[in-house]
């Protein structure tokens, strides 16, 4: 049987693998914002890394993460998060911490909230 751990683990090397390929595969807008592409990487990829924190410390599971999974899952979301602001026109580095963005995802229940939020873009009225 697998542990939830073991679960959680999984899921977290998939993300971070496919932040990887996000990142190698990025082509910045030649005429941002490109606000389409944005919500994309954030429903594709920084919403589910931020849900699956979310999901690991709610509902009484309180799923350890050990460092090496921990650090790759924030690690994704921030590597999107730089993609995020890349389809502004604006170059980042992200350095959210995945509690912050989970605190601010149950706060808001809207991802791009939190991306704009976390980065300041685009910039709120």
């Amino acid at each position: 049987m697998v542990s939830d751990e073991q679960r959680f683990a999984q899921r977290i090397h998939d993300l971070a693998d496919a932040a990887t390929e996000d990142s190698a595969a990025f082509e910045p807008p030649a005429d941002p914002p490109a606000e389409t592409q944005a919500m994309e990487l954030l429903r594709e990829g920084f919403g589910p890394a931020v849900s699956l924190y979310v999901e690991a410390r709610t509902g009484g599971m309180m799923v350890h993460f050990p460092p090496d999974e921990y650090h790759a899952l924030e690690n994704a979301m921030n590597d999107w998060l730089e993609l995020y602001a890349a389809c502004y026109g604006v170059d980042i580095e992200a350095n959210a911490t995945i509690r912050e963005a989970a605190e601010l995802l149950v706060d808001t229940h809207n991802i791009k909230d939190v991306a704009q939020i976390l980065t300041g873009i685009p910039e709120r009225h």
